[in-house]
């Protein structure tokens, strides 16, 4: 037998080799106990006593808030949570931009009144431009035009006096006095209420309703926003416009001229405002909201 083969039976037999531990009493040496055991029972037993404690200290620390304070060890719920925040953020993100989208169109609505703006004077009047100010080429047919006007006697008899007459030419054509086509025909199921900042109407219509110009105009409005979907705005004459709200598609783009009664949108349930097919509809005469239903017969 080689001497490797010796040392490893020679350490199995001290393993296996039997030891009696007795327990006695002090005083008397009066025997208590006595129980046999091996090194290998002693390994054994220690080695199933380690484990059981890691065991039992795993199961603490997973079932504890103790895990929080243990360097490297990661929440169970932190990657529910990241993903929450991050969709979170998305839906921010999202709803800036369609604020931005929106801001931008209702800056490029007013946009007419600031131009007209720049030509009036500090007083509020407006600003006289000559036409030689202008620096305009005349031609031919404009001269003959003009001599015969000038030849011709005034159409309007001035006074003698140096009264001054004034010639107001009234512009604005007042509400009542417009006509307006019904966008869907339908019921109101939330009416004009500016002081809860509901600046229009709410109808209900069928699945794939069309919905009507009110008047003919020009479209300055047709994107998507996050609260009223698919949005178009019309601006019409005498400073008036109207918004179509909550589409589920546009017919129109912006530039496009409609006709009264003319085919802009689909009705639909778009927009986180919406909780079923219906049309918002707006009407904004000189900057203002103005309650549809007081012009328009949506019966």
């Amino acid at each position: 037998m080689s001497v490797d083969n010796k040392e490893q039976q020679s350490w199995y037999d001290k393993l296996q080799h039997t030891y009696r531990l007795v327990i006695m009493r002090d005083e008397s040496f009066e025997e208590v106990g006595s129980y046999r055991l091996t090194r290998l029972n002693i390994y054994l037993l220690l080695s199933s006593l380690v484990v059981t404690i890691a065991f039992f200290i795993i199961l603490f620390i997973i079932f504890t808030p103790l895990k929080e304070i243990i360097p490297g060890y990661g929440d169970v719920n932190l990657r529910d949570d990241a993903e929450k925040l991050a969709k979170q953020v998305q839906l921010l993100q999202e709803q800036h931009k369609a604020d931005s989208t929106y801001i931008a169109s209702v800056q490029r609505i007013f946009s007419a009144d600031y131009e007209i703006a720049e030509n009036e004077n500090e007083e509020g009047g407006e600003i006289e431009i000559s036409p030689d100010d202008l620096n305009l080429e005349r031609i031919e047919e404009d001269e003959e035009l003009r001599n015969e006007v000038e030849s011709n006697e005034p159409l309007i008899e001035v006074p003698e006096n140096d009264e001054e007459v004034n010639y107001t030419v009234q512009r604005s054509i007042p509400l009542e006095q417009m006509f307006f086509v019904s966008p869907v025909k339908g019921d109101i199921s939330y009416g004009f209420r500016q002081d809860k900042r509901h600046y229009g109407i709410d109808i209900l219509a069928p699945k794939n309703t069309a919905i009507k110009a009110a008047m003919e105009g020009i479209v300055i409005q047709a994107d998507w926003t996050l609260e009223t979907g698919n949005t178009i705005a019309i601006q019409h004459k005498n400073n008036l416009i109207t918004f179509y709200k909550h589409n589920s598609a546009l017919l129109k783009k912006v530039g496009d001229t409609v006709q009264d009664g003319e085919a802009v949108a689909i009705i639909g349930n778009t927009g986180t405002l919406s909780s079923g097919p219906h049309l918002h509809f707006e009407l904004w005469y000189n900057g203002k909201p103005i309650d549809p239903q007081e012009y328009i017969s949506f019966n």
